[in-house]
């Protein structure tokens, strides 16, 4: 059997029967669409993956980029793969058609995307990121700049990256120290060290634009020093593009991802690389930031797609090796599918509430932003920009941390099997690792949610949540869903909104260092707490459908959607209380230990 990467229904699912995309269609933005050109989009979509892209993702994780003569070289199968994604459109699906976009629903384009990586997270990267950083030339940059570099970016001609990390300051943007001396044309001479950077030079287009953070000359320390500037590879001169003085130096060699090359970049070695500043000086953080989030956003996508690739497979895998005997039948009986094993089946069910509960939360995600977007009410805007801004650091997370355990769960199902590169399980873990270090590590989102999300407003994207989950509770109790189910997530939300309370009175009262030191256990609680709301909406959805009378595998798969909830709920949410509990306890350890203990 074929790996499917993701399972057709649950996404159909996901869109028609818990999260309504039709009712998108609404909005005057997406008037031109319904059910019938989502799922157009949908089938180009899985044909793609699994007929193009998965077959070379073996052969690309076998032979990672080369820098050779000074350019990075990738996969010969980039020549083929590459042109059929820009063909379909995926580069500019969701923005306006005033910039040649398709203005596709955001719910629809990344549940569209999410085969693309599950197939090949690699390949599919260099559309990416060449989506967030046009986005970010149209949202803050000049007419010329909109011209010159976004309209060939969303037509596939040129490419983008985002060069933020320097060698000495790694997460600390605050400290970067690339230089940009004003010219008397109104561009900047540039001049620094970036690393990390993902598609940072390849042989697949004409040119690459790269979304620098660096400083004006006399520029304040700290972020607020800090400025955003579009520094190409090749930069237009007389009507023709000339070399800009920004050079590959070396190609890391990573453990996954290894169709996409992360190169060390070179910005003004001689002195002669020119860069244009985009959106206002000394505010680039600011800006990037749009396109980090819609970065992080991405990576969780890729995050649930990998997790979802490897669980397919460890499902396909023990449906089909036999081996031991049923423990209730006779020693001499006939081997069995392990799946006829309890124990295998508790890992399968496990990796299926992390998968499905994963993508559940970045549809969710997804729609809000497409709300956030496009309501034509204000405060329908605001509200969904708080859930939208809330979600988005476990929206990332969540799929990377729990999808790496769902990936060494595929590698434990097919034993000795799982870890050779014979099978597909070890690569996909490989992969997977990445994603809980991409976009801003755990640590940071877990920072970033408790330090700001959830404190901003006084706690308006907080109490929006709640009352979105007591919606949630409400129709669950009236389609019939287990009430058990209903009483325990309320009683973890109010336990989550009231220890929030006491954190932010210690920030409040001085003590950050307090507030913040169980940071990434909040973000596990609220990860947690999240995703039992997502199964409480698709258990309503299966109860709703169960009531309908169907038979065979539509009741199969509406019972699995159940078996899973019930697994959260009774192996999963019980750690809230835990979790509220040591960030009240405030252990502090780990905090108080001196360096010279280690």
């Amino acid at each position: 059997m074929t790996n499917p990467l993701l399972s057709d229904r649950d996404v159909d699912f996901l869109l028609y029967e818990v999260l309504d995309a039709e009712g998108l269609c609404a909005l005057p933005d997406f008037e031109g669409y319904n059910r019938e050109t989502f799922d157009l989009v949908l089938g180009n979509a899985r044909r793609l993956a699994r007929e193009v892209l998965f077959p070379a993702f073996q052969p690309m994780d076998a032979e990672p980029p080369s820098l050779v003569k000074g350019r990075v070289r990738v996969h010969p199968r980039m020549r083929e793969l590459y042109p059929a994604m820009v063909a379909q459109g995926f580069i500019a699906a969701t923005r306006p058609a005033s910039v040649g976009g398709a203005q596709l629903p955001h719910l629809v384009s990344g549940m569209a995307t999410a085969y693309l990586m599950a197939a090949n997270a690699a390949a599919y990267a260099y559309l990416g990121l060449t989506t967030g950083a046009a986005h970010l030339i149209e949202a803050f940059g000049s007419d010329w700049l909109r011209e010159t570099f976004m309209r060939p970016m969303y037509e596939g001609r040129y490419t983008g990256t985002m060069a933020l990390t320097e060698p000495h300051a790694g997460s600390s943007l605050g400290d970067i120290t690339t230089r940009a001396t004003p010219q008397a044309d109104g561009s900047f001479r540039v001049q620094g060290s970036k690393v990390f950077i993902s598609g940072g030079d390849h042989d697949l287009t004409e040119n690459i634009v790269h979304l620098v953070l660096g400083r004006v000359d006399g520029a304040p320390p700290g972020v607020r020093g800090v400025s955003l500037f579009a520094v190409p590879r090749l930069r237009p001169e007389g009507g023709r593009l000339v070399p800009n003085d920004a050079h590959a130096t070396g190609v890391f060699h990573k453990m996954g991802w290894k169709g996409l090359p992360s190169i060390a970049l070179n910005l003004g070695d001689e002195g002669d690389c020119l860069g244009w500043l985009v959106g206002p000086e000394g505010r680039g953080l600011a800006c990037m930031f749009q396109m980090m989030n819609e970065a992080r956003i991405m990576v969780g996508i890729n995050a649930t797609a990998t997790a979802s690739a490897a669980y397919q497979e460890s499902l396909a895998y023990a449906q089909s090796r036999p081996q031991g005997r049923a423990l209730s039948g006779r020693g001499d009986g006939p081997m069995v599918p392990i799946i006829e094993h309890a124990d295998v089946r508790r890992m399968l069910l496990r990796q299926k509430a992390i998968v499905e509960g994963s993508l559940a939360l970045l549809a969710t995600a997804s729609r809000y932003s497409d709300l956030a977007g496009h309501s034509a009410d204000d405060d329908a805007k605001r509200e969904a920009q708080r859930m939208l801004d809330l979600l988005t650091p476990l929206a990332k997370s969540f799929p990377a941390e729990r999808g790496f355990e769902s990936n060494t769960l595929a590698v434990q199902i097919h034993g000795g099997y799982g870890y050779t590169s014979e099978y597909l399980p070890e690569a996909w873990l490989r992969d997977q690792k990445l994603n809980t270090i991409h976009e801003g590590t755990t640590g940071i989102q877990a920072m970033d949610l408790l330090g700001r999300k959830v404190m901003a407003e006084g706690g308006a994207a907080l109490m929006a949540f709640g009352a979105t989950v007591g919606a949630a509770i409400a129709e669950a109790r009236e389609a019939g869903v287990e009430a058990r189910w209903c009483d325990e997530l309320g009683a973890a939300v109010e336990a989550v909104g009231g220890l929030t309370m006491e954190l932010g009175a210690k920030g409040m009262a001085g003590d950050r260092e307090g507030m913040l030191r169980h940071a990434t256990d909040y973000l596990d609680l609220m990860g947690t707490v999240v995703v039992a709301w997502q199964w409480l909406a698709m258990a309503t959805a299966a109860t709703r459908g169960l009531a309908r009378g169907v038979e065979g595998e539509g009741a199969d798969f509406y019972r699995g959607k159940l078996a899973a909830a019930r697994y959260w709920y009774a192996n999963e949410l019980p750690r809230a209380a835990l979790l509220v509990a040591r960030i009240r306890e405030a252990d502090g350890s780990y905090a108080e230990a001196r360096a010279e203990w280690f």
